[in-house]
């Protein structure tokens, strides 16, 4: 039995035989892990409208796109934030490189943009406000 099987057939048991203070319990936790996961996309929508001004900035001063000392530095922080937090820090440098790689991404699109004198893949306004949002919706960058 495949690991799926097994949690669909756990999953079935478990609609109408579960004690209603495991449902209760599951109900409560689940909330609470939608309110982080809101929070989370809020936090990272604030810090994409700092690095897409990030991004400007370095366009209007023709500076490159990517700094690898202030990415190594922040790597080397945010693993320490992580370890503190009793996170693995692996995963926290994982997602980091995610989210830089997609900044970097950004501001060469800014830069690009500021050189031909255009304000983005179509000229419109992201849904926060910014210019040039990526295809999949994603605002600026993270950095």
């Amino acid at each position: 039995m495949t690991t799926s099987d097994t949690n669909e057939a756990n999953s079935g048991a478990a609609a109408g035989e579960v004690d209603a203070e495991v449902r209760a319990e599951l109900t409560r936790l689940r909330d609470s892990i939608d309110n982080i996961d809101a929070a989370v996309v809020h936090m990272l929508a604030e810090r994409f409208k700092c690095t897409q001004r990030v991004g400007h900035l370095k366009a209007a001063h023709q500076l490159p796109a990517a700094d690898p000392a202030r990415e190594a530095q922040q790597i080397n922080r945010l693993r320490g934030l992580a370890e503190s937090a009793k996170l693995d820090p692996a995963f926290a440098e994982k997602l980091l490189n995610f989210i830089i790689a997609e900044v970097i991404r950004h501001h060469e699109r800014i830069a690009d943009d500021a050189l031909n004198g255009t304000t983005g893949d179509n000229g419109t306004t992201g849904d926060n406000g910014t210019t040039g949002a990526s295809a999949n919706g994603a605002s600026a960058g993270l950095r």
